[in-house]
């Protein structure tokens, strides 16, 4: 090979190793898809709100076609004396903790493989847990 054609041929092989780097957004990017959001608003009107409604307390559009009411989300803590559990919580969201009674037969999908998606290199299901956990319970009624 030629000595003048290797900065050349490295030249291609940069702009081709940048251009490929072009694809998924950077998490923090807020132009990256609303698909796989890292907030636990954006992530509980995502994936929760269907059946458990906008504002959490069991209305969502698809409830009246679950053999089982779904629970009001902002009485957690009320139902909990007092107190929100949050690593119980987590576990029933990711699938790896038993659910309560009134959840029944675990009709809710169990989230945690979804929200362990690999974005840009990257597994982000632990900050999604941790995400939605936190936004549940920061809308706990007092």
């Amino acid at each position: 090979m030629r000595p003048a054609l290797i900065p050349a041929l490295l030249l291609l092989f940069c702009l081709a190793a940048v251009a490929q780097n072009q694809g998924p957004k950077a998490p923090g990017d807020p132009n990256r898809p609303a698909r796989y959001p890292l907030e636990g608003a954006k992530i509980f009107q995502y994936y929760c709100a269907s059946c458990h409604g906008p504002d959490a307390r069991g209305h969502g559009p698809a409830a009246p076609a679950l053999r089982h009411s779904t629970p009001d989300l902002t009485l957690i803590s009320q139902k909990n004396g007092g107190k929100f559990p949050y690593q119980q919580v987590k576990d029933i969201i990711a699938g790896t903790g038993s659910a309560p009674l009134a959840h029944g037969n675990r009709e809710m999908p169990i989230w945690g493989p979804v929200f362990h998606q690999v974005e840009t290199d990257q597994d982000w299901g632990e900050v999604r847990l941790d995400a939605i956990t936190k936004y549940l319970a920061s809308i706990q009624q007092k």
